[in-house]
C-alpha cells in the first residue's frame, strides 16, 4: 500500500533541509535508493539525503510524527539490506563526508557517510590509522556500531574498541554526545548494539601509528586445500599481535572459475620483520600465486575490493566456529566444491590479540574469545541464478552447524535471521541492551536493524 505523506509537512521539512528530499519519480531517486547489494530492491516513500546533524534530527522527528519506518544508510554495505526499506523514510548519510584528523592528539572525527577508504586516506597522511574493515568501500558507521573487525584488530582491537565518542540523534530528535562521561550506558550500547539506539552523524576514533607493513595472499589449488587449511589452523594457534591471518576457499581472480585455497596475511611493522614473520606462509607447499610483499595500509585495505563490486547480488551467512577441526575443514571443502558462482567463497577470520583482551561485557560486543569466524559469502551477477546461490549458502551453513558456536557477528546476520538470532549476536549483553533500548527508544522507532526489543 502506498504511503501518503502530508504535503504541507513535507514542504516544511524541505525548506529546512540543507540536503535534498527525494520521492518516487524524482530525478536521482532510483540511484539514491540503491545499496551495495544488488539483491536488495526496496522503494522508500522518501529519501532524506542529509548534509548535517540538523538534517538527521529533522528527518527522525518527521518520521516519528508521521508513523514512517526509518532505515539508515551509511556506506550502504550491509548485506541484509537494512540501510533501506519499502514505504518508509531512508535517512541517507552518504553525502556526509566530513573528516577532521588531529595528529597531535591522535584522534579523528568523521561523519557517518564516510567510507574506510576515505578515512584511511586522511589518517594515513599523518602515518596514523584505526582498525576498519577488510573492504575499503564499507561505511565506517555501520561497521563500527556492529563491531568493526579488520586487519589491525590483533594489534589494536576492533573499530568499536577505538571509538572515543559518538554524536547520536535519539528517537526523540534530541542530539546528544555519548562517551565515557556523557551518556555512558548509551556509549556502552553503541559499541556492538548496531543502529538500535539512534542515528550516528559523527564518530570520534583513537588513532595509532601505522607505517611500514607487509601484506598479500598466497593461493594453492583446491586439491591441496586440506593441507593448506590445516597449516593455517596451526599457524593461527600462536600469532603475535602484529600479524593477521585470514584463510579461505576462493575462486581465482581471473574469472576462470578455478577454485583455490588461500591464506591472506598482514604484518604491521618494519619490512624485515614482516618478511621473517610471513616467510613460513610463503614457503609452505608450492603456491600457484604469491603476492605477499611490502604494501601500504591503504593498499592492504583495498586488497579484496575488486571481489565485491557494487551492484553484485549477495547473500551471506556466518558463524563463529567451536574449532577448526579436520572434520570442519573437510565439510568446508566438500561444500565449496559444489559452489555455483565463481564470485562466491568461504572466509575464515581469525580473532586473537588485542580484540580478545577486552572482556565480553566491557562493550556490547560479546565475542572476545580466540576463535575463527566463518563467512559463507554468496555472490553472483544474474538474478536468474539467485535461487541456486541462496540455496547453496543455506546448505553450507546447515552443514557447518555441528562445528558452529552459538555466536554470530551482528554485521553478517542475513535478513532472514533478523529477530531470531539476537541471543547469538549479543550473548550475555542482551538483557542490559534491552534495558538501555527501553530508556532511549521505548517505542522501538529504530527497528529496521538486527533488532533489540525494549525490555
Amino acid at each position: 500500500m502506498a504511503v501518503v505523506i502530508d504535503r504541507a509537512a513535507l514542504t516544511e521539512l524541505s525548506a529546512r533541509c540543507s540536503g535534498e528530499l527525494l520521492g518516487p519519480g524524482d530525478a536521482g531517486y532510483d540511484e539514491a535508493r540503491r545499496v551495495h547489494n544488488g539483491l536488495i530492491d526496496k522503494r522508500p516513500a522518501l529519501i532524506a539525503r542529509c548534509r548535517g546533524t540538523a538534517d538527521v534530527a529533522d528527518a527522525v522527528t518527521f518520521a516519528s510524527r508521521h508513523g514512517l519506518d526509518i532505515a539508515v544508510r551509511g556506506g550502504g554495505h550491509n548485506v541484509a539490506g537494512l540501510g533501506t526499506c519499502d514505504g518508509g523514510l531512508m535517512i541517507d548519510l552518504s553525502l556526509m563526508k566530513g573528516i577532521d584528523v588531529d595528529p597531535r592528539a591522535r584522534r579523528a572525527r568523521a561523519q557517518g557517510g564516510v567510507t574506510w577508504r576515505e578515512l584511511n586516506r586522511e589518517t594515513q597522511a599523518h602515518g596514523l590509522a584505526v582498525t576498519g574493515g577488510v573492504i575499503s568501500t564499507t561505511g565506517i558507521a555501520g561497521l563500527t556500531l556492529g563491531g568493526g573487525l579488520g586487519w589491525l584488530m590483533g594489534k589494536h582491537g576492533l573499530a568499536l574498541d577505538n571509538l572515543v565518542a559518538a554524536e547520536v540523534v535519539l528517537a526523540s530528535g534530541e542530539i546528544v554526545r555519548a562517551g565515557d562521561k556523557e551518556h555512558p550506558d548509551l556509549f556502552w550500547a553503541l559499541r556492538g548494539g548496531g543502529g538500535n539506539f539512534g542515528v550516528v552523524p559523527w564518530l570520534e576514533y583513537r588513532l595509532h601509528p601505522v607505517g611500514e607493513m607487509t601484506s598479500g595472499l598466497v593461493a594453492h589449488p583446491l586439491d591441496r586445500a586440506r593441507d593448506v587449511l590445516r597449516f593455517y589452523r596451526d599457524a593461527t594457534a600462536s600469532l603475535p599481535d602484529d600479524v593477521t591471518l585470514f584463510g579461505g576457499l576462493l575462486h581465482a581472480p581471473d574469472g576462470s572459475g578455478a577454485k583455490l585455497a588461500a591464506i591472506l596475511a598482514a604484518h604491521f611493522g618494519p619490512l624485515a620483520a614482516g618478511e621473517a614473520a610471513l616467510k613460513p606462509i610463503k614457503q609452505f607447499g608450492a603456491p600457484l600465486m604469491d603476492v605477499i610483499g611490502p604494501a601500504s595500509y591503504e593498499a592492504t585495505n583495498t586488497m579484496l575490493d575488486a571481489g565485491f563490486p557494487r551492484g553484485a547480488l549477495n547473500y551471506w551467512k556466518a558463524t563463529f566456529l567451536t574449532g577448526l577441526s579436520d572434520a570442519a575443514i573437510d565439510t568446508m571443502i566438500e561444500g565449496f566444491r559444489e559452489c555455483p558462482s565463481p564470485m562466491s567463497g568461504l572466509v575464515l577470520e581469525h580473532f586473537h590479540g588485542a580484540v580478545t583482551r577486552v572482556g565480553p561485557t566491557e562493550t556490547a560486543f560479546p565475542h572476545r574469545g580466540k576463535a575463527h569466524n566463518l563467512v559463507i559469502a554468496g555472490e553472483w551477477l544474474d538474478p536468474a541464478d539467485s535461487a541456486r546461490n541462496i540455496a547453496w549458502v543455506r546448505r553450507m551453513f546447515d552443514a557447518m552447524q555441528p562445528h558452529a558456536a552459538r555466536a554470530q557477528y551482528v554485521n553478517y546476520l542475513a535478513a532472514d535471521e533478523a529477530g531470531d538470532r539476537a541471543e547469538a549476536a549479543y550473548g550475555p549483553n542482551l538483557p542490559r541492551l534491552r534495558a538501555i533500548k527501553k530508556r532511549y527508544d521505548p517505542d522501538n522507532l529504530f527497528h529496521l536493524n538486527q533488532n533489540i526489543p525494549p525490555a
